[in-house]
């Protein structure tokens, strides 16, 4: 999904004068003055936050403080966007520059509200300004402040695009904002994120039609947000795109992202199950060593000596890992159609060591079921099993 996010909104609407707690001028004096050594990770930030502030609405302060007082929105590049940057990349190059769009306002505001120990997201979804929905993505922050949640946009906060030129304005309204105040400008994707019990639908918000209806359906985000955080990364992107699916495709940007978390959930499936196809792989491997260690010792007539129950073992562990092997493959789900031949030809080699490997099995049965002399003349020599380690 493209995180492109272009600001041009001015401040002459209601919305813009929101009211600063009379504490926030000192958190916001104390991080004016922060040393210069102090701001080249956010290690080194997080560090003089939690040194300097207690409470966690100080330092969710001193967060959007610095976030928004020291990166400037980078008119310039707001097309460019480095995808294949990780998300410490991202912060890396931010905290370097000084320069980012929403994106990574929203990796380094998250990054340090997560080191002060709070809790935190970055959201993503779209917005609306003057009655006007974008037709371009955005991402801001949630936060849980004192066991409650809060909304906060760092790029919006930070100041204004005017002419293609940025100017640098804090604006309060976006910090700390109630979810049911922000909801008229920002929609999340993914309505689990607008943290209300009755969400609204994305035709909703096109309409303007942000009033809580309990008329819905009652939906707890509160318990499925600790249920989203127990999922793997594959069940948390199949719910999050059910969710989106659900509350209407309503414009290409929201298609985008459902289209690409499926296309997430597809490669991490695929990256999975080819994970469990390399054990597979190397179950067998260690099978056909032992099979042809029984092969060499069967060649060699049983000798040195070993006790019956030692021999059916040296033949049982091989046959049995291949049964499991034989088993497990035909359960591994889709690697995508490029491994589709790797995967048939791991099967016929697999079915190929266990047809041997049972064919030594019932020689042992037969072996052990005789007297010592008949034993003796039981012996003929078997052709190793040949299978390439991967």
């Amino acid at each position: 999904m493209k995180n492109i996010c272009l600001v041009l909104f001015f401040f002459f609407s209601l919305l813009s004068f929101g009211q600063v707690n009379a504490g926030y001028p000192l958190v916001d004096a104390k991080m004016a003055v922060i040393p210069a050594n102090s701001t080249t990770s956010a290690d080194a930030i997080a560090k003089y936050i939690n040194a300097n502030f207690k409470t966690e609405t100080d330092k969710i302060r001193a967060v959007f403080y610095w976030t928004t007082s020291n990166i400037s929105y980078d008119v310039a590049n707001m097309f460019v966007v480095n995808f294949n940057e990780t998300v410490q990349e991202q912060i890396a190059r931010t905290l370097r520059t000084k320069k980012g769009v929403c994106i990574h306002y929203a990796v380094v505001f998250n990054e340090l509200s997560q080191k002060t120990g709070i809790q935190s997201y970055i959201i993503d979804g779209y917005t609306k300004q003057n009655g006007k929905v974008s037709d371009l993505a955005h991402a801001w922050i949630a936060a849980k402040i004192d066991k409650k949640w809060y909304v906060f946009d760092p790029t919006w906060g930070s100041g204004y695009v005017n002419n293609g030129r940025f100017y640098k304005k804090i604006n309060n309204y976006y910090f700390k904002t109630e979810p049911t105040k922000i909801i008229a400008s920002h929609i999340p994707f993914d309505y689990l994120w607008q943290f209300s019990n009755y969400p609204i639908t994305n035709g909703e918000f096109y309409e303007g039609k942000i009033e809580i209806s309990k008329t819905k359906k009652y939906f707890d985000f509160e318990k499925e947000i600790i249920k989203y955080n127990a999922l793997s990364e594959a069940d948390q992107l199949f719910d999050s795109a059910e969710r989106i699916e659900k509350n209407g495709l309503k414009n290409a940007m929201i298609l985008e992202r459902y289209e690409g978390k499926k296309q997430q959930l597809t490669y991490l499936r695929h990256n999975t199950n080819i994970e469990k196809l390399n054990s597979i792989v190397n179950e067998m491997n260690q099978a056909v060593v032992l099979l042809n260690d029984f092969i060499y010792y069967r060649n060699n007539k049983f000798k040195p000596a070993l006790s019956d129950d030692e021999i059916s073992d040296m033949i049982e562990t091989p046959r049995e890992q291949l049964v499991k092997c034989q088993n497990d493959i035909y359960s591994v789900g889709s690697v995508g159609s490029k491994n589709a031949s790797n995967v048939a030809s791991i099967k016929k080699s697999i079915g190929a060591a266990l047809a041997q490997a049972e064919e030594h099995s019932l020689f042992v049965k037969n072996y052990l079921s005789k007297s010592k002399i008949v034993r003796k003349t039981m012996f003929s020599k078997v052709t190793w099993f040949g299978v390439q380690l991967n």
